[in-house]
């Protein structure tokens, strides 16, 4: 089928169920959202509105620093030949702050060719008390950066380059954040915010930079976290501050350090930052600063070497990222589950390709037979158990189709410390596909579950992890990108902390399987990979999605769609009702590892029609471990 057929119909679906969950008019609104947002400007949509900012600047009226029942945030900015335009801007947006919290520590470390980049900050320090500023050493950007922290009294600190733009509320939506992680008793140590690029005016960005919450695996494959990042002082100094052997990469050294001390780190989904698109700016490309993949490498080993894990560190599929390859320790055994109805053509397919290319040997392969009709299916299966070694087929005894139970009837047969998944309409074509599943939940303090990138025969994807929400239930990360491309701030080609991978091919710890009681059979056909993910999340556990491990998927190939026969689709929507019932409407739609400013509408990462949210400052901050 073709895949905008298949858009469109998907797009119809869903427009009908919110017409029957929320009404007409909820579609009506999120249509012409659509419209809004495609047709029209978008000038300063990441602003808070006029009235908010105001509220807040009457909020603060007539308070100090002191008195503004605020965490003071000083915010630590190296000076180098700054261009006077951008140094004036960025000056500015810190006196213009609607709260005053901040405190600008500057240090200078520009040639003798440049002295009117002291002059202009004089100029600013006899208006403003609350810049500090010293004239250093060109040490690099580590120890001028550690310059500026010497100056520092708040019991915050944040960074911000010299070149950037901070928004209006930053260290008002910054400090009320610290308040409420400490009235919640959550970890206030590590905080950090969405951002934006911009060329000349931040109320004309090009692009945001929606981030998700805290999500350890994807730190380690690049920095996302980036700015505006800001955390405890006392910490800064028990960590030694950055660090000038990771120059390029100090901040990324910095963030896994904080994150390892605090536990994890707090996301505030706001645009407090704007990033300076220019020539030789990092946010201009990887490739304006060529050292910089060196220096993450190191930092990244480092914290394994910290945390005693133990992998090497590569490249990874772009500039600027990177890619940890595990170590497995022994030689786990995998069980393969491949539930199969009749369809031997696709079944040999599936079982050639792994049997072929698989490089990962210890592994056994259960077909679980599901009621098949045709004669020559059960040649077949005497055929393929005499060529394929370690394959058993096993009858399943139940009627119908149920995905859960046919699975779970498997699992009595498996003998592995880890379970797999698999689709009988997948074709391996890449041999490193199950030890790098492996890789990622064998690790310890790796993922509990595992999934794979797969893609529709024309090198679309199909599979790039699952987001909760999407649909108002949940999609398939970067579904129809062509392949080869890096995503949405590079997540379709990094590993991937998410709330959920698909059965078609998942591995699961089989100690974990049986800890959550493996797939719920109330889920006959939809939605049972979902729910058994977000079990397993829901007990602490992670879930894990890695582009290094690739297949080819015929989705639904043997079952068809459930829109075209009348009692399938009132199963499926049996079953998405289960899912709002057993997990909560509210939590299925605010999938932590999604920001709230992408749209829910489709599966390509788009920014949301609706952002009233953001330009509210609304949206609370969320610690994660």
């Amino acid at each position: 089928m073709d895949q905008q057929v298949k858009r469109m119909r998907e797009l119809c679906r869903y427009a009908a169920a919110v017409a029957r969950e929320d009404g007409l008019p909820a579609v009506a609104k999120r249509t012409a959202g659509f419209v809004r947002r495609r047709f029209f400007g978008k000038k300063a949509r990441y602003l808070p509105a006029k009235k908010v900012l105001e509220a807040q600047r009457a909020q603060y009226a007539g308070t100090t620093r002191e008195s503004c029942g605020l965490p003071a945030i000083s915010i630590l900015t190296p000076l180098y030949n700054t261009p006077p335009a951008y140094l004036r801007a960025f000056l500015d947006s810190f006196v213009g702050q609607t709260a005053p919290n901040g405190q600008l520590c500057l240090a200078d470390a520009s040639d003798a060719e440049h002295p009117e980049v002291g002059q202009i900050v004089r100029e600013y320090q006899a208006k403003y008390q609350q810049i500090v500023y010293k004239k250093v050493e060109n040490r690099g950007i580590a120890a001028n950066t550690n310059a500026a922290a010497a100056l520092a009294d708040g019991e915050y600190l944040a960074l911000a380059d010299h070149d950037d733009v901070l928004a209006p509320h930053a260290m008002a939506a910054m400090g009320q954040a610290i308040l409420d992680l400490r009235a919640a008793g959550k970890p206030d140590g590590f905080l950090y915010s969405d951002e934006a690029l911009f060329e000349k005016d931040i109320r004309r960005p090009s692009v945001a930079h929606f981030k998700p919450d805290y999500a350890p695996d994807y730190l380690l494959c690049c920095n996302y976290i980036c700015h505006l990042a800001v955390f405890r002082r006392d910490l800064f100094e028990r960590l030694g501050g950055e660090r000038s052997e990771y120059d390029g990469s100090q901040d990324h050294d910095l963030f896994l350090r904080l994150a390892d001390a605090v536990g994890g780190a707090a996301h505030l989904p706001q645009v407090l930052y704007y990033w300076r698109v220019h020539a030789g700016s990092t946010s201009g490309g990887a490739d304006a600063k060529p050292y910089v993949a060196a220096a993450a490498k190191r930092a990244i080993a480092d914290h394994l070497a910290r945390t005693g894990q133990k992998g090497t560190v590569e490249d990874g599929l772009f500039p600027s990222t990177y890619r940890v390859k595990w170590e497995i320790e022994g030689s786990p055994k995998v069980s393969v589950l491949i539930p199969s109805k009749d369809h031997v053509d696709d079944l040999e397919t599936c079982l050639h390709s792994l049997y072929a290319r698989t490089f990962w040997e210890n592994y056994e392969v259960i077909v679980i037979e599901n009621n098949s009709e045709q004669p020559e299916t059960f040649a077949y299966y005497k055929q393929a158990v005499r060529r394929y070694d370690g394959l058993r087929v096993v009858k399943y005894p139940g009627k119908g189709f149920n995905f859960s139970a046919i699975n779970n009837f498997g699992r009595k047969y498996a003998s592995g410390s880890y379970l797999l998944l698999l689709n009988n309409d997948v074709e391996i074509t890449e041999g490193d596909w199950m030890t790098e599943l492996l890789r990622q939940c064998a690790r310890p303090g790796g993922g509990a579950v595992a999934g794979a990138m797969l893609y529709y025969p024309d090198d679309t994807i199909q599979h790039a992890g699952v987001i909760t929400g999407l649909g108002g239930y949940a999609g398939h990360s970067h579904k129809y990108k062509k392949r080869g491309g890096s995503g949405y701030m590079f997540r379709a080609a990094t590993v991937q902390d998410l709330s959920a991978v698909t059965g078609a091919c998942m591995l699961v710890k089989t100690s974990v399987w049986d800890a959550v009681g493996g797939l719920d059979e109330g889920f006959a056909v939809a939605f049972n990979d979902v729910d058994f993910c977000l079990r397993v999340r829901d007990t602490g556990r992670r879930i894990v999605w890695t582009p290094y491990a690739w297949l080819y998927h015929h989705e639904s190939k043997s079952r068809g769609g459930d829109d075209k026969d009348p009692v399938k689709a009132r199963r499926f929507a049996a079953e998405q009702q289960r899912l709002y019932d057993r997990h909560g409407r509210e939590n299925i739609l605010h999938d932590p590892y999604y920001n709230p400013s992408l749209t829910q509408d489709r599966e390509d990462f788009s920014e949301s029609a609706d952002l009233k949210a953001l330009q509210e400052g609304a949206l609370p901050v969320h610690y994660r471990t």
